[in-house]
């Protein structure tokens, strides 16, 4: 048996009273627990435990031949208070919850990641929402560096357009086209570029976000997504942003 933190990601459901969970574990990485009998009468009240994002204190069995493990003993590990029944923070969590979801592998541990997003979590908690709207676009940044593909930040007057594909800053397009690699259809504009690499400054220093309009916060937003999407190959079909689209101003 391990003793381990968790964050649960995503459950489905097992017979007729289990669930099946995937959890993002501090000492083992993601991995996918049955959780027996918590939707009978006796276990609904812990049904709570396994709400998107719910930071658990955990005993669980590891047995390396086995795909699917066991929880032995589940508890809360922090409570945030002023998360809950808050729209524009619980529409942060799920976004959150579904970037790591389609982000992460089985048994890969990330001990920085999983500690970075616990104090995500805890920031969120305490933060107004006027501390929130850059929220979403820092912490895919900050995802990205830990899971290797961060962008790099390689901006210049020669270099002024942002390659989804390649992941860096590039000249002009017209100049690029030019080689039958150019990727040209991946080249954000040189707005989108200049925003993308203002944020990207800010997050490698560990500053405040520079003031970007709601237009340009969802545009940055959605080319960060559309990179994940070329750069993961399990990061389809993104839903969660269209909500925080909605509810953050």
């Amino acid at each position: 048996m391990v003793a381990t933190q968790g964050l649960v990601l995503h459950t489905t459901k097992y017979g007729e009273s289990s669930l099946i969970a995937k959890i993002f574990t501090r000492e083992l990485g993601l991995c996918s627990y049955m959780v027996k009998g918590i939707r009978s009468p006796k276990g609904k009240t812990k049904q709570n435990l396994l709400q998107p994002l719910s930071h658990l204190d955990m005993v669980v069995y590891n047995n390396a031949k086995h795909d699917l493990q066991y929880v032995k003993d589940m508890h809360p590990a922090a409570h945030y208070s002023n998360t809950m029944g808050n729209s524009i923070k619980m529409a942060l969590l799920f976004f959150m919850d579904e970037v790591l979801y389609k982000s992460l592998k089985e048994d890969e541990p990330n001990v920085p990641l999983f500690d970075y997003v616990v104090n995500e979590l805890l920031n969120i908690d305490s933060a107004s929402h006027e501390e929130l709207s850059n929220t979403p676009i820092e912490f895919l940044l900050h995802v990205s560096r830990h899971l290797g593909i961060e962008p790099m930040n390689n901006y210049s007057v020669r270099e002024p357009y942002f390659n989804l594909k390649e992941g860096r800053f590039l000249s002009a397009p017209s100049v690029y086209a030019a080689n039958s690699d150019a990727n040209v259809d991946y080249m954000l504009d040189v707005n989108a570029s200049s925003s993308l690499h203002s944020v990207l400054e800010c997050s490698m220093s560990h500053s405040a976000f520079p003031h970007l309009s709601m237009a340009g916060r969802r545009s940055t937003l959605n080319n960060l997504l559309e990179y994940y999407h070329i750069h993961l190959p399990d990061f389809r079909n993104f839903t969660s942003h269209q909500v925080l689209h909605a509810v953050l101003r």
